[in-house]
């Protein structure tokens, strides 16, 4: 078998795969909305990978004897805010971003050369029996133009608060932070993720955080049902997007 049977075979293979989940997948939801993922342990997940960063050394204990106040404590008795593993904290997403870009390029050039030799050798004489002009052998003129046109126009709101679970305190006492929600109405499912990673310090006292104040932060907003089918393109057709060349 040739290296491109091989390879149509196997996109066919694939391509069949995909189909045959999608479409179990459609008919175990007829008759029934999609079904709610079971709560669970975000470390269980199979996507799930423990995040390493840049560690500075570790600092100096603080000296506070005889003290009652614990620095950074946010409580006279206790500190209120996560800070270990398995600890609730509320993260807020208010996005509101827009950008308008307008790009306009113009380009224009015109040349021209001439070239001619009144005197080779004596064989101007035969040039012009010729019906050679020795004075004009060479002419050229050239003109070249180029206009460009670019705009972009963006404009996306995004505004929600859910719940997250702190799954990792990394050595410089920073805190990875995961957070999934689903909710259903109807026959849609829409289902809310954000994880990053935030320091203790910029915890409020209610224990909220902000999503412009976690790093590596990942934010995602989608669901499927009906709805999301009836605007979502056929696998089939998106294949065909990819492989067709024209």
């Amino acid at each position: 078998m040739t290296p491109v049977l091989r390879w149509t075979s196997a996109a066919l293979a694939t391509l069949a795969l995909a189909g045959c989940q999608s479409l179990r997948q459609r008919i175990a939801d007829v008759g029934q909305p999609p079904a709610m993922t079971p709560s669970e342990n975000p470390t269980n997940d199979p996507g799930y990978r423990p995040l390493t960063l840049p560690m500075p050394p570790p600092p100096a204990p603080p000296v506070s004897g005889d003290s009652l106040w614990r620095p950074g404590s946010r409580a006279f008795f206790r500190d209120q805010r996560a800070s270990h593993v398995g600890d609730l904290i509320t993260v807020v997403v208010s996005m509101n971003d827009s950008a308008d870009l307008q790009n306009v390029t113009t380009t224009t050039r015109t040349s021209s050369e001439g070239a001619g030799i009144p005197n080779l050798f004596g064989l101007e004489n035969a040039m012009k029996r010729a019906n050679m002009t020795p004075a004009s052998l060479l002419s050229t003129t050239s003109n070249n133009g180029n206009t460009g046109t670019g705009q972009i126009q963006r404009n996306e709101t995004v505004t929600l608060r859910l719940a997250g679970v702190v799954t990792q305190v990394l050595p410089n006492g920073n805190l990875v932070v995961e957070a999934r929600q689903e909710f259903r109405v109807n026959s849609e499912l829409r289902v809310l993720t954000v994880s990053g990673v935030v320091r203790q310090q910029d915890i409020t006292s209610d224990n909220t955080i902000s999503h412009d104040r976690m790093a590596e932060a990942r934010i995602s907003y989608g669901g499927r049902g009906t709805l999301t089918e009836l605007q979502t393109p056929r696998w089939g057709q998106q294949m065909m997007d990819i492989f067709l060349p024209f």
